[in-house]
């Protein structure tokens, strides 16, 4: 399927504002509400949007701490990476996770409580993972520039 600018032009105002109705959508689209309802619900349908979500406040949560660790795999395959990956599914503080070409084979972003609770997700859960030989953290000092949109 290929995106025309009107569907560029809803996606980029959804990504500004989730809550945007159809009457809303219509509005800056120059479209009726029925049919900006139903590019919607076809975007949606294709795969385009994903889902939608809240955005909430670390700090406000009691999240003090945001770190981005590098994790190296001693031992590499399928079973290990598999394992590892259950590992990443299982720990709430491991917010984003990806696999990575050059010397970490997995970058994490995580969020902690504070800084023991950073140091006891390192050294508890992933170092002591038997796949896991080396990890690496950086903890964020500021945060310049949240997650954008997506390019359209």
């Amino acid at each position: 399927m290929t995106l025309d600018e009107t569907d560029i032009r809803l996606l980029s105002a959804l990504q500004k504002n989730a809550h945007l109705t159809a009457q809303d959508l219509g509005a800056l689209l120059n479209l009726s509400a029925s049919q900006a309802g139903r590019r919607r619900q076809r975007l949606e349908a294709e795969g385009y949007i994903q889902g939608y979500t809240a955005r909430l406040d670390p700090a406000r949560l009691g999240l003090q701490v945001q770190g981005f660790i590098q994790v190296q795999l001693g031992t590499h395959g399928s079973d290990p990476a598999a394992s590892f990956a259950r590992l990443v599914e299982t720990r709430r503080e491991i917010t984003s996770a990806w696999t990575m070409t050059g010397e970490a084979d997995y970058l994490l972003r995580v969020y902690c409580a504070d800084l023991s609770a950073l140091n006891r997700l390192i050294h508890e859960v992933l170092l002591s993972h038997p796949a896991v030989a080396r990890v690496q953290s950086q903890i964020v000092m500021d945060h310049l520039k949240r997650d954008a949109p997506l390019p359209t």
